[in-house]
């Protein structure tokens, strides 16, 4: 395997585990159509998401998660289950890119760097809705929302077709996501004026 493929896998891995922070369903969803599709080639373990009933389960899912976080409330009472649902998600499709690679390397990269992208964002979005729903009473909580489901598209597409330019911005949204997290923390943790 030439360097480029491997920046180009490990790319496209990344790039669809950070997307698995905004959404869970969504990149899998998305690489299951690739690959159906022809423009993205899963081996191993990992070929029956290229198969039709997969990518039906998976729309379904998707259209299930993107529902329910508009429902208001409900939308927080997921983030606790999507939260490591989100990284496994995010180790599933990073390993799933990286089929060509040694299993011992493909997994590493898969666990730490897939899940822990994944995690990142998925606490960003954690912080961003329980903001929302502090400051609006939950009725800001669907612009939040949209927002993470276009970032899940844009990103998911963006592996697939651009994913050196996605692993860049995934990489910027979790530099992001941890600073939003750290200034969330600190404005919380400082004492009450007497």
């Amino acid at each position: 395997m030439s360097t480029f493929e491997i920046i180009y896998h490990v790319s496209i891995g990344l790039g669809l585990s950070a997307a698995c922070g905004f959404r869970v369903f969504l990149p899998p969803f998305i690489m299951s159509i690739a690959a159906l599709n022809g423009q993205l080639e899963l081996t191993g373990t990992f070929e029956h998401l290229a198969t039709y009933p997969a990518a039906v389960i998976l729309g379904v899912a998707t259209v299930a998660e993107i529902g329910a976080y508009y429902v208001p409330w409900i939308d927080n009472l997921l983030d606790s289950i999507a939260s490591p649902a989100a990284v496994t998600a995010g180790v599933l499709v990073s390993a799933a890119s990286l089929g060509g690679f040694d299993p011992t390397v493909q997994w590493t990269l898969a666990a730490i760097a897939g899940g822990g992208g994944a995690a990142m964002i998925q606490a960003g979005t954690v912080a961003a809705r329980a903001l929302s729903s502090v400051t609006t009473g939950g009725l800001g909580n669907s612009a939040v929302s949209t927002g993470e489901g276009a970032a899940a598209t844009g990103m998911s597409l963006m592996a697939i077709f651009l994913p050196i330019i996605a692993l860049a911005l995934g990489a910027a949204a979790i530099f992001f996501a941890v600073r939003y997290i750290r200034r969330h923390r600190a404005q919380r943790d400082e004492p009450e004026p007497a």
